[in-house]
């Protein structure tokens, strides 16, 4: 297979570098089973496994750190400025929401006071900076801030952050307590690096485009042992019947074209995406939704809604460099790259 294959100077110049003269043409290479030979063999592949090794750990650094690539779906984008006027109207299309502060604001001040021992009566959350990730006109945002939280809200549509800036200019005691700012999760997360002691994200990633490239950025802006809070819908036969069929086509509670369902993600799909990222599930429970009463309540079956808290580990579990090769080896490619072009060429890459 090999046979009669030639060796670019630069290979030469590299077998050269471990001390040994080695022809050209790979043909000529005799069969050793001196020492030397073996321990060219040896140098060899674990030379090029530890070059291996760095170009697929630095593939996963540069995926897990870079902001280039947007999870926001413009279509969604499209969706939700047709509809941003509507956000603070309680008999409207977002009525569920507003409905849903009534499960998903407890779960979120009370998983939060486990993680804090002194809380100031009546702002149980003061102290706390909390990121609204996909905070629409501020439904959310508001009555965290009105627990005493500092609250950032963030949303790709302009027009939302304006209305949610407008709502709250009326109550004077939330110009301190909330900031928006119409961006992307992606464009703060430099500037934001593990300042939150929790991160929002509620019926948000059933409409972003990459979920696991969210999750990474939710990770990187909690501070070590913050809390992420998700509430979306499960992937299931039921949930598209109910959720897009009846919600949307028949009783039109949610507009037309609201929700993918192949955007649906299961609770052990996420919990696996959150794992993966250094995020520790700590508790999913089912939310079901009463469309005759107007309210929600709290339910074992994770079927259609459901609500996740994670806790950020304290150590981070991406590995480092150091991590990835024995002592040994590393000061053996250091050698080699600092001697050898092609190497140096190789790590570049």
């Amino acid at each position: 297979m090999w046979r009669g294959r030639k060796l670019s100077s630069c290979g030469v110049r590299f077998l050269e570098t471990l001390g040994f003269g080695y022809p050209s043409t790979l043909a000529e290479l005799p069969l050793r089973t001196s020492w030397s030979g073996t321990m060219w063999f040896r140098a060899y592949r674990m030379t090029f496994s530890c070059l291996t090794r760095i170009k697929s750990y630095r593939s996963s650094w540069k995926r897990l750190c870079s902001t280039s690539q947007t999870t926001v779906d413009s279509n969604e984008v499209k969706t939700f400025l047709a509809l941003a006027h509507k956000w603070w109207d309680e008999q409207g299309v977002f009525a569920p929401l507003h409905s849903m502060n009534d499960l998903r604001v407890p779960f979120i001040r009370d998983n939060l006071l486990k993680t804090s021992a002194n809380h100031q009566l009546g702002k149980p959350l003061s102290g706390m900076k909390i990121l609204d990730v996909g905070c629409g006109g501020g439904l959310l945002t508001e009555p965290l801030g009105r627990l005493g939280a500092s609250v950032i809200g963030i949303d790709p549509v302009d027009e939302n952050i304006k209305i949610a800036q407008h709502h709250k200019s009326f109550d004077p005691g939330l110009r301190k307590r909330i900031e928006y700012r119409a961006c992307s999760l992606e464009e703060i997360v430099e500037e934001t690096a593990e300042t939150f002691d929790a991160v929002v994200a509620s019926e948000v990633v059933e409409h972003v485009i990459d979920i696991e490239a969210f999750m990474q950025c939710c990770y990187r802006v909690l501070k070590p042992s913050g809390s992420l809070f998700v509430t979306t819908i499960n992937k299931t036969q039921l949930s598209y019947a109910l959720g897009i069929v009846f919600s949307e086509q028949i009783a039109g509670i949610v507009p037309k074209g609201t929700h993918t369902w192949e955007k649906f993600v299961s609770p052990e799909k996420l919990e696996s995406i959150l794992e993966s990222n250094g995020l520790s599930v700590q508790t999913v429970a089912g939310m079901l939704y009463n469309p005759f009463s107007g309210y929600w309540h709290w339910s074992e079956n994770t079927s259609l809604n459901y609500a996740a808290h994670a806790i950020r580990s304290k150590v981070q579990e991406h590995p480092e460099p150091a991590e990835l090769f024995s002592k040994r080896e590393t000061e053996e490619l250091s050698a080699n790259a600092s001697t050898n072009p092609c190497v140096c060429e190789e790590l570049k890459k």
